[in-house]
Formats: structure tokens, sequence, C-alpha cells
């Protein structure tokens, strides 16, 4: 699957943003106007890591929130490290 988090299940998105112009009522206007409605998704920054799973080293595709989290270990490249 592409641009998953294979941690946290974290993944595209969808939404919208609204343009709009005008001053709001509250603000004393004559309240806001929508001029034009685009949907666009929200991709979460995944990347691919080196980590230690279960004693071995595999690939593993990780938002970074997890990855600054410390929610998996590293692995050193060129030596093994200990899980712990």
């Amino acid at each position: 699957m592409a641009r998953v988090c294979e941690f946290c299940e974290k993944r595209t998105e969808s939404g919208g943003m609204v343009a709009r112009r005008g001053l709001a009522k509250k603000d004393g206007g004559v309240g806001l106007r929508c001029t034009g409605r685009s949907f666009r998704k929200f991709k979460p920054n995944v990347q691919k890591v080196r980590a230690l799973v279960g004693g071995k080293v595999v690939r593993v595709r990780l938002c970074t929130k997890c990855l600054k989290a410390g929610r998996i270990v590293k692995a050193v490249r060129g030596r093994v490290q200990a899980a712990g």
C-alpha cells in the first residue's frame, strides 16, 4: 500500500478548501460569500526506514510522527544492534 504508516495506520485523507470573500456581519460587513470550493488531499509524511522488528532488520514505512516519538528502534548500518 502506498503512503500508509505501518505502525499507526495513518493514511491519505481527503478534504476541501472553501474560498470566501467579504467581511463577516459581526465585523460590520454584509456577510461572507463562497467564491469556490476545491477538494484536496492531506498526505502524511511517510518515510522508508530500516528498523529492528522482532530482532531482525526490516524496511518499514513510518510517518515522521511515529519516527520522532521513538516508537521504533532504527537499525545501525554495518553492525547488529541489541533490541531493548
